[in-house]
């Protein structure tokens, strides 16, 4: 928001002009203007708050919290550093988890073609520029079409770098009836493809992984001298054309397509192969016996350790479907972001030493991550970093599982799904009992009411005018 504000004003790039604490100082000033705001709006709306319990996300007690938080995950082998894909903002210049993915349908082309003249197998594909990445093409094991190529492997020329290896795989999630029935594998532009590799690689017969497109959303070198340094847009037509130009080109088919963009800055997610911190979701935790998502899904249905007292309620009752679909096909949860305003992740490097801890180690040299953490992981925490954990303070014992919450449905998988996740994880407890799922204030084109998009409307001008009341009656009503 203030990155925006400051281009309107006539700043080109706001991070390079002021750099990293001249740009926090600025935003933090914009949050204190916005704190003042929000509490006056929550005053004159008449919410009874005890306002001497006050907590803000970025001050030292939550702060202390979400480190914390994140040394004993660490610790218990839950977080870690990997070299896998990520969802890329190429606006936002940012990694973002797959819950803050916005899919948008728009009009695409599906393109029919096969590598080379005597390659044996037709694939079909959206995106033909990421095609100069492929390592494999994947069919059904039980695929009679394909059986007897599976395991060759196929020198071609798409004009990339170097000639690809394409090796041809069995995979059980490939559909037979869809296309061609045969999936080009890019590893390194597909979180898909990128498991697949990962499954190659555990059985000991590897594939490449080439990254053809780079954090620019320019190609890369590897993508051979043609097409270095052309958009995305631009190398896929280029690449058409010569898959025309050499008869390779079969089907050219115009659909429509859910195509995934960035809820922050609305540009397309680019599928990149980066070094992060990672939050694994499904390793058994020593102490627990059981993994991040088997705490989720008990939360909900059994309630943790079988104990029904220790469950959480969701209405409407539909939620909880959503919300155990969600659980059982989560992936990993990329934790850095980088974007500066946030929690730096509390780990720091000299040389080859990696220290984590809560406060900054000893001695000369150490150089902090640059990254921060993903702004739910420590939303993540709320119900109990307010009242005083890593503490044991008689808050925590008086009031923690707090008793009820609300919120939009929007939010159901990027917060509520993470408190749980954190509370039963740290304190072996649900977060709260019940929660309350409403829907969402839209405006006159359908738009959710959004700060970034600046479309809300100021529930004060509301109440000066039409009173209190009238304000709650008619959000009761919607």
């Amino acid at each position: 928001k203030v990155e925006k504000m400051l281009m309107a004003d006539g700043m080109v790039r706001p991070r390079e002009t002021l750099g990293r604490e001249a740009l926090v100082e600025k935003i933090r000033e914009y949050a204190e203007k916005s704190r003042a705001t929000i509490l006056s709006q929550i005053k004159k709306m008449g919410t009874s708050c005890d306002w001497s319990r006050l907590a803000y996300t970025f001050d030292e007690k939550r702060n202390r919290a979400v480190n914390e938080l994140f040394c004993r995950m660490y610790k218990d082998g839950l977080i870690y550093r990997g070299y896998r894909v990520v969802n890329w903002s190429v606006k936002g210049q940012s990694t973002l988890s797959d819950d803050e993915i916005i899919f948008v349908e728009r009009p695409a082309k599906l393109y029919t073609f096969k590598y080379s003249a005597d390659f044996p197998i037709a694939i079909a594909t959206t995106r033909p520029e990421t095609k100069l990445g492929d390592t494999a093409v994947a069919v059904h094991p039980s695929d009679a079409r394909y059986a007897s190529y599976i395991g060759q492997v196929f020198t071609v020329d798409v004009g990339a770098a170097k000639p690809l290896q394409i090796k041809i795989i069995a995979d059980e999630q490939v559909d037979p009836d869809f296309g061609t029935g045969a999936l080009g594998v890019t590893p390194a532009h597909s979180s898909v493809d990128f498991a697949m590799y990962e499954k190659q690689k555990a059985i000991g017969e590897p594939i490449d992984l080439i990254a053809v497109i780079g954090s620019d959303g320019k190609m890369t070198k590897e993508a051979g001298e043609s097409y270095t340094g052309l958009s995305v847009e631009d190398a896929r037509a280029k690449f058409v054309v010569r898959l025309k130009e050499q008869n390779l080109l079969l089907n050219e088919e115009d659909i429509t397509q859910n195509v995934g963009t960035s809820d922050r800055y609305g540009d397309v997610i680019e599928s990149l192969p980066m070094t992060q911190w990672w939050l694994d979701v499904k390793k058994e935790i020593p102490s627990k016996g059981k993994s991040l998502c088997d705490l989720m899904r008990d939360a909900v249905t059994t309630g943790l350790d079988g104990d029904p007292s220790k469950k959480v309620i969701l209405t409407p009752d539909r939620f909880t479907k959503l919300y155990l679909d969600r659980v059982d096909h989560l992936r990993d949860w990329c934790l850095s972001r980088q974007i500066w305003w946030g929690h730096r992740i509390p780990v720091w490097y000299r040389s080859e030493e990696i220290y984590v801890g809560t406060e900054a180690p000893e001695g000369e040299g150490w150089e902090q991550d640059p990254d921060t953490l993903d702004t739910w992981f420590s939303s993540g925490s709320w119900t109990f970093s307010t009242l005083g954990w890593p503490e044991k303070t008689k808050d925590l014992k008086t009031f923690h599982p707090t008793q009820w919450i609300q919120m939009g449905y929007e939010i159901l998988y990027l917060w509520l799904m993470r408190m749980i996740l954190m509370s039963s994880y740290a304190l072996d407890e649900v977060p709260f009992k019940d929660a309350y799922i409403h829907g969402m204030l839209r405006d006159q084109h359908g738009e959710k009411f959004s700060k970034s998009m600046g479309n809300g409307i100021d529930p004060i001008e509301v109440i000066d005018e039409y009173g209190c009341d009238a304000l709650r009656i008619s959000l009761l009503i919607g």
